[in-house]
């Protein structure tokens, strides 16, 4: 869900190190098995932990799954490492004797895709928006100093795999008696996002476009973030997996929360631009009605408001 753009000056480290309002479960106390839910018939979500990208088991805090047509298995998104990628490879081969036809990745962050190499053995095509072999192309080095312990050793970049079939308005792809329809959008959490809508069953992933509970983390354009929203309320499906947090039945009622937030960190940081105000001092008081609502405040928040204020500055 981080990508290298929102890498941290001090002063953002500094405020980044407070207190979290919110006390992080324990790596005692996670889970220690992979588990699935089977959302809808042939539907499967492995859903993430709320850690933050500095915390053991990092690696494991996206939602991620898989889709089971009467042909083939399309995956959606792989985990932030190959450790995570494999155990849901060995969890769809536990489920099906299907093949793996498509690897599908709804972004570019860390979190989605360095799962991708533990598929490299099935020769799938692997699906992404039009920009996302851009995006990789510009985080690759980060991921290699940031994450290389989430690659099998020695780490090579050429473990973080892009797409090779890409997607610039829609796609449409058949599983066997299952149709996914792919949606690639306009610049929004990152310039890079891509949606898939599983018709069967009518079920949205959302990928990062949706948050819930966690605290939404901007590294694209937070206008751009709120006009996709408004179009992804107009879509009528009966579930939605969100990128991180729990799935819904709701799919408008779930974007709320989301574009309250947006909403006021964009108003927030024009209001502090306009008073002259320092960083650091719209970090405090920006949109500081929210924090009760989300988890991962003090280690995303600043990070949203530094990003926002230098997209704004010069504006």
């Amino acid at each position: 869900m981080i990508g290298p753009r929102l890498a941290l000056t001090a002063l953002l480290l500094t405020a980044a190190a407070q207190p979290q309002a919110q006390a992080q479960p324990a790596a005692s106390d996670r889970a220690t098995a992979f588990a699935l839910q089977e959302v809808a018939p042939g539907v499967f979500v492995h859903f993430g932990q709320p850690l933050p990208l500095d915390a053991p088991g990092h690696d494991d805090i996206a939602n991620i799954g898989f889709i089971v047509g009467r042909k083939c298995v399309a995956v959606i998104d792989t985990g932030g490492s190959t450790r995570i990628g494999r155990a849901l490879r060995m969890a769809i081969k536990a489920r099906t004797a299907q093949p793996i036809c498509y690897v599908v990745n709804t972004h570019v962050h860390v979190d989605h895709v360095l799962g991708n190499f533990a598929f490299r053995s099935d020769h799938p095509t692997f699906v992404g928006h039009a920009a996302l072999p851009h995006a990789l192309s510009q985080s690759r080095a980060y991921f290699m100093t940031q994450y290389a312990s989430d690659l099998d050793q020695p780490a090579a970049a050429e473990q973080i795999i892009g797409p090779d079939q890409l997607v610039r308005d829609t796609l449409e792809l058949d599983l066997g008696g299952r149709q996914l329809s792919l949606r690639a959008w306009p610049v929004a959490h990152t310039d890079c996002d891509l949606t898939v809508i599983d018709t069967k069953s009518s079920t949205l992933w959302a990928g990062d476009l949706l948050f819930r509970e966690r605290l939404p983390a901007l590294d694209g354009d937070a206008g751009g973030w709120l006009a996709v929203i408004e179009d992804l309320k107009r879509i009528r499906v009966a579930r939605v997996i969100p990128g991180h947090g729990p799935l819904s039945t709701e799919l408008a009622a779930s974007l709320l929360p989301e574009s309250r937030y947006l909403r006021a960190l964009l108003d927030g940081v024009h209001a502090a631009i306009d008073a002259g105000e320092s960083i650091q001092d719209a970090i405090e008081h920006v949109a500081a009605s929210e924090r009760p609502q989300w988890l991962l405040w003090d280690s995303t928040h600043p990070r949203n408001v530094v990003r926002l204020y230098q997209q704004l500055e010069w504006q």
